[in-house]
């Protein structure tokens, strides 16, 4: 039977896992408002959105290396330390990400998407934003779970990273439906391609909040 470790000491690494979360779900934020602005043309504050999601991307670093430099060594946890570091790398390769769909699309000095296409832009967006907020919610849960063990609140988490999958699905159809229509329009080869990347790098969003949820889910089988 295994026993509640962490209540024996003042801090969890855990509560630094889930500060790392809060501030991803805040970039989610800047991110979604800054694709608004880029897709729909209707506000000139896309850069400062793009500066924000820089900024917060770097407190997060800062928040991931206090995490990693300071777990006492031999400090006694109910997982490995390196499934705790890989979960990590993978939770802050989906502010990564969303900092690479932004800086995918300062490369082209005109904002804006196609018309017929952003309605699907939109909808990748929400489909790739959602799972963070939901993430977050799993490492609130997970936290609880490495307290006290509960065989609840382990299924409970379990729940969530199942919806983390049915997420990436739906992302990954959206993405798939968006190459469909690209590779059927009239427009020049860099546009083709641009928007194809775009898609791509947004849907990435969604398939490393799937990646975390794996990565979580095998810290509590052990």
């Amino acid at each position: 039977m295994r026993l509640p470790f962490f209540s024996m000491f003042i801090t969890s690494p855990f509560d630094g896992i889930q500060e790392h979360a809060e501030k991803v779900k805040e970039c989610a934020w800047a991110f979604q408002q800054a694709m608004e602005c880029h897709v729909s043309k209707r506000c000139k504050t896309f850069e400062e959105f793009r500066q924000e999601v820089d900024t917060l991307e770097s407190q997060a670093d800062a928040i991931k290396r206090r995490i990693r430099g300071h777990l006492p060594k031999g400090t006694m946890m109910p997982v490995d330390k390196f499934q705790l570091f890989r979960y990590l790398r993978e939770q802050d390769h989906v502010l990564d990400s969303m900092e690479d769909v932004l800086d995918w699309l300062s490369y082209r000095p005109e904002p804006g998407i196609r018309e017929e296409l952003e309605k699907d832009f939109f909808l990748l967006v929400d489909a790739v934003v959602s799972p963070v907020e939901e993430m977050v919610k799993m490492v609130i849960e997970a936290r609880e779970y490495f307290k006290n063990f509960s065989e609840k609140q382990r299924n409970l988490v379990k729940d969530i990273i199942r919806e983390l999958r049915n997420y990436e699905h739906e992302a990954d159809k959206l993405e798939d439906n968006i190459k469909q229509k690209v590779f059927n329009m009239e427009i020049n080869p860099v546009t083709v391609f641009h928007t194809i990347r775009l898609a791509e790098f947004i849907g990435s969003i969604a398939d490393h909040v799937e990646n975390a949820g794996d990565m979580m889910r095998a810290m509590l089988s052990k």
